[in-house]
C-alpha cells in the first residue's frame, strides 16, 4: 500500500522499505505492518492529542521527568511549546518503558527505533506467523485461563520490580503470541515510586486480569493478588521469583470517603472505556 504521510519520512530515511497494510486503529495510535529489509515489523503512529480518546490524565503524568525547568513551566502554563513538550513526553514514555521492561525480562514488543512520532517495533505473531490476537478475541479453557493469568501476574511483578506500573492493563492490550501473552500499549505507564496513584492503578491492573480470566476459571475471582503484590513491594520483599498466594488480610481503619468516591468514579470511567473498546472491536 502507499505509505501514509506520517510514515513517508521513515521511508525517505531508509528506516522502512514498504508499508504492507494497516493492522489496527486504536484510541491513541494507528499501527501498520511494514517491511524493513528481510524483516516484517510494525510501525505505531501516535495520533495527535486532539484526535485521541485517551486523556493524558494528571494521574498518569504525575512526576514524569522533563528535560529542564523551562519545559516544566511551559507544560504547567499550557503554552504551545508546553503542549508540544507534553505530547513528546507522552510519546517517548512508551519507548522508555519498552526498553526498561525488556531489559527487566518483561515480555513486551522489542523496540527498534523512534522517529518523528512513529515507533518501530517487533511484530508480535501467533504460532502461524500471523499478527497475534488480543486476549479479548480468544476463548480459553479453565486450565488455559489459569496458566495465562499466572504468567501475566509474573509479568506484573517483573514490571513492578523494575519500578513500572502499566496503568491500563486489560484484555484489550495484551496479545497472545506463540510463546504466550505479550503486554502492549505503554504510553500511560507510570513510575511506581514517584506517582501517588501507583497503588490504585496496580490494583486496578491486577483486578482487570482477575475479572477477565475469572470468566473462564471462576475461582480466580476470589483472589487478592493485587493487594498482596503491592504489600510485598512497599515492604521491600517483592522479587521476580516471589511465590504469590492470592491471599491478603486487609487492615481495618477509618474510611477515606473521598478516596472511595474517587474509586467509584474511576470504575465508572473504566467501564465506559471498556464498553467503547468492545464496541470498536466488533
Amino acid at each position: 500500500m502507499k505509505a501514509p504521510p506520517r510514515l513517508q519520512p521513515l521511508v525517505d530515511e531508509g528506516l522502512i522499505d514498504s508499508v504492507v497494510r494497516q493492522l489496527m486503529s486504536g484510541k491513541e495510535a494507528m499501527v501498520f505492518v511494514v517491511r524493513c529489509g528481510d524483516e516484517t515489523r510494525c510501525a505505531k503512529v501516535y495520533k495527535e492529542a486532539t484526535q485521541r480518546s485517551f486523556r493524558q490524565a494528571v494521574d498518569y503524568t504525575e512526576n514524569r521527568k522533563v528535560k529542564n525547568s523551562r519545559q516544566a513551566r511551559a507544560m504547567a502554563k499550557g503554552t504551545r511549546y508546553g503542549r508540544e513538550s507534553q505530547e513528546a513526553a507522552w510519546q517517548s514514555a512508551e519507548v522508555d518503558a519498552l526498553y526498561r521492561l525488556a531489559a527487566a525480562g518483561v515480555r513486551v514488543p522489542k523496540p527498534y527505533n523512534f522517529h518523528d512520532g512513529v515507533l518501530l517495533m517487533e511484530l508480535v505473531t501467533d504460532a502461524h506467523g500471523d499478527a497475534a490476537p488480543r486476549l479479548n478475541d480468544v476463548a480459553f479453557t479453565p486450565d488455559e485461563a489459569r496458566t495465562h493469568h499466572a504468567s501475566l501476574l509474573t509479568e506484573v511483578v517483573r514490571m513492578l520490580c523494575a519500578g513500572v506500573v502499566h496503568g491500563d492493563l486489560s484484555e484489550f492490550n495484551i496479545l497472545l503470541a506463540a510463546d504466550g501473552p505479550v503486554i502492549i500499549d505503554l504510553p500511560q505507564a507510570i513510575d511506581a515510586a514517584g506517582n501517588n496513584h501507583a497503588p490504585r492503578m496496580l490494583l486496578r491492573d491486577v483486578a482487570n486480569l482477575r475479572s477477565y480470566f475469572g470468566r473462564y476459571a471462576p475461582e480466580l475471582l476470589a483472589t487478592e493478588y493485587g493487594a498482596e503484590i503491592w504489600d510485598l513491594y512497599v515492604r521491600g520483599m517483592l522479587t521476580p521469583e516471589v511465590v504469590l498466594t492470592g491471599r491478603y488480610e486487609h487492615q481495618t481503619g477509618a474510611v477515606d470517603l473521598s478516596g472511595v468516591m474517587r474509586e467509584i468514579d474511576d470504575a465508572r470511567a473504566e467501564e465506559a472505556a471498556r464498553r467503547l473498546r468492545m464496541a470498536d472491536s466488533n
